[in-house]
């Protein structure tokens, strides 16, 4: 078994211990896909057919406004498992679209292969129950309702706290649109920081 599936498997479990047939399941869902650094992997209007596993490599999930300004909505690292899911679950062109912020190395997982195994097996249905409430109910809320009470200063610190490890791979205009700020403001916080360290 390739360490891409390897890495997968291992994932899975985290969220829920699946027997050798639910897994055998999600295995005939995916394939191995490699994706150029760059490269968008769902664009805007796109009716999506699948959803991704990052085995190694970084993406950006990403909006853009009518004047044609992007704004990142999130960030998916090695682990993770990005894809336009609002689309997938209701056969509509995607809002949001997800570039490959360097390298990747995948596993394309086909959604209308993976909602047949989910409905046909106990196992696949309890991790996906656990993969939902950690990531869309545990992170995103509390992510949505801080942008709504803290300054720019405080969501950067957030962002500190929640993405420390992805600093060294993230340039800093992707930074700043993540925060919703310029890039130049996210110099001058950076920069009142530091100074407020050194005194």
């Amino acid at each position: 078994m390739s360490s891409a599936y390897q890495h997968l498997q291992t994932t899975l479990n985290q969220y829920y211990a699946l027997s050798d047939k639910a897994w055998q399941a999600y295995l005939a869902c995916c394939s191995i896909k490699e994706i150029a650094k760059g490269e968008v992997l769902y664009s805007l209007g796109e009716r999506p057919k699948s959803f991704m596993f990052i085995h190694q490599g970084l993406m950006r999930a990403y909006v853009i406004d009518d004047d044609g300004h992007e704004y990142n909505k999130n960030f998916f690292a090695e682990g993770r498992f990005p894809g336009c899911m609002s689309a997938l679950l209701n056969g509509e062109p995607t809002t949001i679209a997800i570039e490959a912020v360097e390298r990747c190395q995948v596993v394309e997982i086909n959604h209308q292969q993976f909602r047949a195994a989910l409905f046909n097996d106990s196992d696949l249905m309890a991790f996906h129950i656990h993969y939902l409430e950690k990531h869309w109910l545990l992170e995103k809320e509390p992510k949505e309702i801080s942008y709504l009470q803290y300054e720019a200063k405080a969501r950067y610190l957030k962002f500190l706290a929640n993405y420390h490890t992805l600093l060294p791979r993230l340039p800093q205009y992707h930074i700043a649109s993540y925060l919703g700020i310029t890039a130049t403001q996210l110099s001058r916080i950076k920069k009142s920081l530091s100074t407020a360290s050194l005194t």
